[in-house]
């Protein structure tokens, strides 16, 4: 009910930037919480940034001072701009979204497919 799609992933040396953008869409969809996550391997899955419907934003504390969450919710996208990346920035995001569909009493979760940064020089 909704579909999650995500770009901006890529190769960036240490100091870089990259921009990753997640667009949802569905019929009727009110979306809540826009968030990305990242799983480094043989690891669980870590909240990165987390926006709520009021704007307001959590960070881990690793990303602080360098990641910056926003969203438009106009076009129901969240971007996620990084800079200042380090090598242990390294993983695949994945984009979360916690919305409310038509027919459907409790928020649903869904979550993008992943987009792979790699820093590295």
């Amino acid at each position: 009910q909704v579909q999650l799609v995500e770009s901006g992933g890529g190769l960036v040396q240490p100091g870089g930037s990259l921009r990753l953008s997640c667009t949802a869409t569905g019929i009727g969809i009110n979306i809540h919480t826009m968030a990305w996550f990242r799983q480094d391997p043989g690891k669980a899955r870590e909240l990165v940034a987390l926006i709520a419907s009021d704007s307001a934003t959590n960070y881990t504390d690793s990303v602080k001072g360098r990641f910056t969450i926003s969203r438009d919710n106009g076009k129901n996208t969240v971007q996620l701009q990084m800079n200042s990346l380090k090598p242990e920035d390294t993983a695949p995001y994945y984009c979360h979204v916690v919305a409310q569909v038509p027919g459907v009493s409790a928020p649903i979760t869904s979550w993008g497919p992943g987009t792979w940064v790699r820093v590295s020089s």
